[in-house]
């Protein structure tokens, strides 16, 4: 008969980190991140996950979470996955409660591998042992020599072949000075690394189309979110009407979600920290490649890694600017992009522990 891994009652806390410079995307600007954190032990080992976003995530992980997967088996992460997701049925399974529900779940991965001594890559099963990288950034707030001096950093510093910048500045209004940056970045990177951009929905159908086919011009070989995500006939409309490759997924909260995505785009992004862990992260991919898609994993690097070293669709992970500076501050086991790649495969779990002692100034929850 299996013996059975009580969990204990998790451990949450939340903590926001002041951003090195202004930031903005085309829809969007911040100048903070909040991490929220999640230490969940069971026989004697202690697993780790996080996700970004307000601190009330935390205080939902609390109290809507935390009761149901206490006293629950380590060992059994989808009854714990589906028994949170009928929890949340009432708050709603979208959104923050998605936020708290990835948390819980990256940390019970990092569980079961500590108990049973392995790492995540070698729980789950690789498909790989390098897993590509681009470099992501290229806010819109940036001068150009902010934004040069980054992506030379990535591209000539660290041997990133593959970057990206934010677009569609002003919800659109500022084309002009969209394409201006991106004739910028290349000229910087040169030309035989990728050029991706990133419009998080800025732009109208046919803005986008227009503002597109001037950026092929450049090598632009990545257009993401060029319309809104929400807007699935706009987004195949332009991705049938460009060269480059239409890609869209980051805000999917669940697995129909990413079903509906599927015939919009050329590349589905899916976010562990926001569709439901690893757990709904590994549906997904099975999901696109059933339709003969590749995934790339969106944001928060640290948590991918071992996942998208598992499945055989994948395109890439996102070392987002934001992201590998809190986890590289926050956590023992930070991986190293150089030459373009990670590689997922250092000690046991996903390989990470939190500084508590180092981040307690952050702590606000």
């Amino acid at each position: 008969m299996k013996q059975e891994v009580p969990i204990e009652r998790p451990v949450v806390s939340a903590y926001t980190v002041p951003a090195d410079a202004p930031e903005a995307d085309g829809t969007f600007a911040w100048d903070t991140t909040t991490i929220v954190v999640v230490e969940i032990t069971a026989g004697g080992a202690t697993g780790t996950g996080w996700t970004y976003g307000p601190a009330s995530v935390a205080a939902l992980l609390d109290e809507q979470l935390s009761p149901v997967v206490t006293e629950r088996d380590a060992l059994d992460i989808p009854a714990a996955h589906d028994a949170m997701a009928h929890a949340v049925r009432n708050t709603g399974r979208s959104g923050a409660a998605a936020c708290a529900i990835s948390a819980v779940d990256i940390a019970l991965w990092d569980l079961k591998a500590r108990l049973l001594e392995l790492s995540l890559g070698r729980l789950l099963g690789a498909a790989r042992t390098e897993v590509p990288v681009y470099g992501s950034g290229g806010f819109t707030t940036y001068h150009d020599t902010h934004l040069a001096a980054q992506l030379n950093g990535w591209v000539h510093g660290q041997g990133i072949p593959r970057v990206k910048i934010k677009v569609g500045e002003g919800w659109g209004r500022a084309a002009a000075r969209d394409v201006s940056r991106v004739r910028t970045a290349r000229d910087v990177i040169g030309p035989q690394a990728e050029l991706y951009v990133d419009a998080n929905g800025g732009y109208t159908r046919k803005q986008a189309v227009r503002v597109g086919r001037v950026l092929a011009e450049h090598g632009v070989g990545w257009f993401e979110e060029p319309v809104s995500a929400d807007d699935l006939r706009g987004l195949a409309l332009v991705r049938d009407a460009l060269v480059c490759d239409v890609a869209a997924g980051a805000y999917g909260y669940d697995l129909p979600y990413f079903a509906r995505m599927i015939p919009s785009v050329d590349c589905l992004q899916v976010d562990a920290t926001r569709c439901g862990g690893l757990t709904e992260w590994l549906r997904a991919a099975a999901l696109a490649q059933a339709h003969g898609l590749e995934v790339s994993a969106h944001c928060a690097p640290h948590a991918h890694a071992a996942v998208a070293a598992c499945v055989p669709n994948l395109r890439h992970i996102e070392w987002f600017h934001d992201h590998v500076r809190i986890e590289s501050m926050f956590f023992d086991g930070a991986l190293d992009p150089t030459g373009g790649v990670v590689r997922p495969d250092g000690g046991i779990g996903h390989g990470l522990l939190l500084r508590t002692d180092e981040v307690a100034e952050f702590r606000v929850a």
